[in-house]
């Protein structure tokens, strides 16, 4: 037990230094975000220096699933955005649109590229987050807060089984690292 706090205390450190130096580095303060969303560390697994929430499901495509009843919020990794850059707009769906998994839903435009978000369920779209029209880079300093997508009533829960828990995505985003 005595390791693993050390453990987690170390990595707590690493990444409040690491985060700090990317933020100051940049000249942005909004990256500085993510040292107060994660401080409970035992319910996060670090993929170099990207956060996966442990209570999460994780598409291949780089989306997270907050499952609420039959509700599903979504959004796109700290992994995703970390690749993308700075994120300059988000296009949401339609409220009461139907979105299949798999299946393209809107898209992230950073400096870098665009990039098409997927469902990684299917069911309706019952909420999006409105603020990421005046405020797109939410998707950068907060991916599993306040920079979430949209909200779907979920059809079909045995979707969820095609989806990743937190330390196979962890895994996978290594993997996936490691071929470039």
């Amino acid at each position: 037990m005595a390791s693993r706090l050390l453990w987690a205390s170390r990595a707590a450190s690493y990444l409040r230094i690491s985060v700090s130096h990317r933020g100051f580095a940049s000249g942005e303060s909004h990256n500085m975000d993510l040292i107060l969303e994660f401080r409970n560390v035992e319910k996060a697994v670090f993929c170099k220096l990207n956060v996966v929430v442990k209570d999460l499901k994780y598409a291949e495509s780089h989306e997270w699933v907050k499952v609420d009843g039959k509700t599903a919020t979504v959004g796109i990794t700290d992994h995703a955005q970390d690749h993308l850059g700075d994120v300059v707009y988000v296009e949401l769906p339609e409220v009461g649109a139907t979105v299949n998994q798999g299946s393209g839903f809107g898209a992230v435009e950073s400096v870098k590229a665009t990039s098409d978000v997927y469902s990684p369920v299917s069911g309706d779209v019952v909420e999006v987050n409105e603020e990421l029209n005046s405020s797109p880079g939410l998707v950068n300093s907060s991916p599993y807060e306040k920079g979430w997508i949209m909200k779907v009533e979920i059809k079909d829960d045995s979707e969820l089984k095609n989806l990743k828990n937190s330390d196979d995505y962890a895994k996978f985003c290594e993997e996936e690292d490691a071929k470039h």
